[in-house]
């Protein structure tokens, strides 16, 4: 009995963990669509709205903010975790894929701090522009760094997503499929990323980068449902 119980818990460990980074990796996907479901249906500008536009919308969706921030607050976290216990799944089947399971986490890491910021700008907007009664130059900065950081946040999705899909089929745990829309999606993220500039300014460039979030969304929820179910 002793001797089935020492050959059976080792095989449940890595199971039990595998799950846990497909819920998180599930959680993560769910929340970001719930936190654009919320700005979206609120009627939040785009970057090439006129600034009346921008503070009338801030002014009056202070709660849409709020909800949409807390949601960040919750989902960043766990995209740490999902992006660190996949770097460990990946290592405990071999040297295939740790290197892009390491990239995959640093720019992971580097994503988060960037979107912390995009969402303490945000936070910014909703909170100062209750008091005025037209765009002022300092809150036009506030909106237009924030669309900066947001531009400058794609490439770093785009390398997390690219480096997690390598890592997660050269281990095995994901097929090929997976691999290409990683990606694809990922190269989305990277080419809206270098026209950083113009995303900021309102181009309709951000479509690329919209459809790459999309493609790394799919991403998650495909490879979150497999780990849980493995």
């Amino acid at each position: 009995m002793e001797g089935l119980q020492a050959t059976t818990a080792p095989t449940q460990g890595p199971i039990a963990r595998g799950r846990f980074v497909g819920a998180a990796a599930m959680a993560v996907a769910v929340l970001v669509i719930v936190e654009n479901v919320v700005l979206a249906a609120t009627g939040a500008p785009s970057f090439a709205s006129p600034m009346n536009e921008v503070l009338d919308y801030y002014a009056a969706n202070r709660a849409a903010v709020a909800i949409a921030s807390g949601v960040v607050a919750v989902y960043l976290p766990l995209l740490l975790l999902f992006l660190t216990g996949l770097e460990g799944l990946v290592g405990r089947r071999g040297a295939k894929g740790a290197e892009w399971a390491r990239l995959a986490v640093a720019a992971g890491a580097t994503l988060s701090g960037v979107f912390v910021l995009v969402n303490v700008l945000q936070v910014g907007l909703a909170l100062s522009a209750g008091g005025q009664s037209e765009p002022t130059p300092l809150l036009e900065l506030v909106w237009r760094v924030h669309a900066a950081a947001f531009a400058l946040g794609l490439p770093m999705l785009g390398a997390t997503l690219a480096g997690t899909a390598l890592a997660t089929h050269a281990s095995g745990l994901t097929p090929a499929w997976q691999r290409m829309l990683g990606l694809v999606g990922g190269g989305l993220l990277l080419a809206a990323g270098i026209g950083n500039l113009a995303v900021a300014d309102g181009s309709a460039l951000i479509f690329v980068g919209l459809l790459g979030l999309a493609s790394w969304l799919v991403w998650l929820i495909a490879t979150g449902v497999r780990l849980v179910r493995s």
